[in-house]
């Protein structure tokens, strides 16, 4: 509708509400929705603007602008639904200083955006003296929540040092007290499967087998207990497994004391969080009533270093000829070979699988390996000697030496690209300096601008030097290209191949349950070679045990 301006103000209210604002004791109320809410409907209606919509974030900080309602607001004012926004002060839309005086001073202007504070009578369409004191007001804000952090702070430690719990949730195990929530309680659903797996550990039985237990008893875990969200890491959502047995094993609350202040944010406007020091953590001894005894604890943790196991011996013997070319089909792991030393035998199998078999994470892909190599090494043969027959040495160096050739120049095209994206981007820095240093924008407003240009430049100088490296790397293999033609014939010649060939010239070989093997090579002039693995182990055990054969599953 029309207003004294002559323009048409398509408004949206934005109401903002954090939990320390709910946490607040107010006569009024006046920072609740409702109130907010009311406040400003009034306040569009007496001066006639076209309320298009309401953006609500409640229980949001003010520090930084990650809120699912202030983002709808951006994007409905990059899509021209709204060109006017209202809030009941200026903290409201936020409490960063700089970013807060971005969208005020800059994004709002830009977009031909009216802003209208109606407690610091605050209207980015009116020449007013209530104006000026938006800065002042804006730094204010953002102190304030500097020095509410540090006192928050400080009330947390202070209440740690003295023994209280101040977590969001208690430990798996635990609950709150209800006379008093600083003081943790057993829970009785949970108590005693904590007592269980420490007791199952403590009579010898691994992690694995613990977790696989639970599994079975169907017995939620930690996550789905208390109902949080998971990690989109995680692949078994809903199951046991050995992390989060260790987890709770190792996790010294369960003893009856208290450790807490392990982590930390970066600042009062950031969620990133860092793992402090252990000399700064915060340990109170004997808080609580203890779900485990403390000596039955250390036990616990001395079998974790008791098990830990030397693999030097392991990783310094000699691959096999196709170790680390082997893949399951399945999950997309590398099939992994391990050498029986007590029955002297080789095998195959997927490591997904055989850590974890009951509860089916992946098939079985179990081979004796030599009899695996040795099939596969015929078939590479087969395609191999086929290929030597046809093969003009001379075209294929002549294709090498192409193919280098095109990569050098393709190389030289993404460099001079990158170097006109660069010479943009430091044109654009330039102009905001001179900005800056003629006093159109702000000295926070000249950061908040240059950030984003100087991380792309950033990336740019990293992709140039990634390419450089490459270009020349390509030109090193063009000076020794008169050796390609020696070093492709001893390339094919397999009667007696070495590991060094298989990996040159073999990119991977995939292999699935029901045992057909595909090998794919490095080269596109070899066709890839599909074939099934047939059983040539018809006597022996697989795993050598004397007296029993396996006719089926070798």
């Amino acid at each position: 509708m029309n207003n004294k301006l002559g323009i048409d103000f398509n408004t949206g209210i934005y109401i903002r509400l954090s939990q320390e604002d709910k946490d607040k004791k107010y006569e009024s109320d006046s920072e609740s929705v409702i109130n907010q809410r009311e406040l400003l409907k009034n306040y569009v209606k007496n001066n006639k603007f076209n309320l298009v919509s309401e953006y609500i974030d409640d229980g949001y900080s003010g520090t930084d602008f990650e809120r699912p309602g202030f983002k709808r607001l951006i994007e409905d004012i990059k899509n021209k639904k709204i060109n006017c926004v209202i809030v009941k002060d200026l903290s409201r839309l936020g409490r960063d200083h700089i970013m807060t005086g971005y969208y005020i001073e800059t994004f709002f202007p830009e977009n031909n955006v009216r802003f209208i504070s109606i407690l610091e009578s605050y209207d980015s369409f009116k020449n007013q003296a209530s104006n000026d004191s938006s800065t002042f007001i804006i730094a204010c804000n953002d102190y304030y929540s500097k020095q509410n952090s540090i006192k928050i702070r400080n009330v947390l430690n202070e209440k740690r040092k003295n023994g209280k719990f101040v977590g969001s949730l208690p430990c798996y195990g635990y609950m709150r007290d209800p006379e008093d929530k600083g003081h943790l309680i057993p829970n009785p659903e949970t108590a005693p499967i904590v007592k269980k797996i420490f007791k199952w550990r403590a009579d010898g039985i691994g992690p694995t087998e613990i977790a696989n237990k639970l599994n079975k008893a169907k017995i939620l875990t930690p996550s789905g207990y208390k109902k949080i969200n998971y990690s989109s890491r995680l692949i078994d959502r809903d199951n046991w497994n050995i992390s989060t047995v260790k987890k709770i094993l190792t996790n010294r609350i369960y003893t009856g004391d208290l450790v807490q202040h392990t982590q930390t944010k970066v600042n009062y406007k950031s969620k990133k969080k860092i793992t402090l020091d252990e000399k700064l953590w915060i340990v109170v001894e004997n808080t609580h009533e203890a779900l485990v005894d403390k000596d039955t604890f250390n036990y616990v943790n001395t079998l974790r270093k008791r098990n830990t196991r030397n693999y030097n011996i392991k990783t310094n013997r000699k691959k096999r000829l196709l170790e680390g070319k082997l893949y399951c089909k399945e999950c997309g792991n590398r099939l992994t070979v391990l050498y029986r030393k007590k029955i002297n035998y080789w095998s195959v199998n997927c490591n997904r699988y055989s850590r974890d078999p009951v509860r089916g994470r992946c098939y079985s892909h179990f081979y004796p390996y030599n009899y695996l190599e040795e099939q596969i090494l015929e078939q590479i043969n087969k395609s191999v000697f086929k290929l030597m027959k046809a093969l003009d040495l001379k075209e294929l160096n002549n294709e090498i030496v192409k193919v280098i050739h095109n990569e050098t120049n393709n190389d030289d095209k993404i460099i001079k690209n990158l170097e006109i994206q660069k010479e943009k981007i430091i044109n654009k820095l330039n102009l905001l300096y001179n900005d800056r240093c003629d006093g159109v924008i702000s000295a926070n407003t000249y950061k908040e601008l240059s950030k984003e240009s100087e991380i792309k430049l950033e990336e740019i100088n990293n992709i140039m030097n990634e390419t450089i490296s490459k270009k020349y790397k390509f030109k090193n293999k063009d000076n020794i290209l008169p050796n390609y033609n020696k070093k492709i014939k001893k390339l094919l010649d397999l009667n007696k191949p070495k590991k060094g060939l298989i990996d040159t010239l073999v990119d991977r070989i995939v292999i699935d349950k029901d045992r057909n093997v595909t090998i794919y090579f490095k080269y596109d002039i070899v066709p890839v070679v599909s074939f099934k693995y047939k059983n040539r182990n018809l006597v022996r055990n697989p795993y050598g045990r004397k007296g029993k054969t396996k006719k089926n599953d070798v």
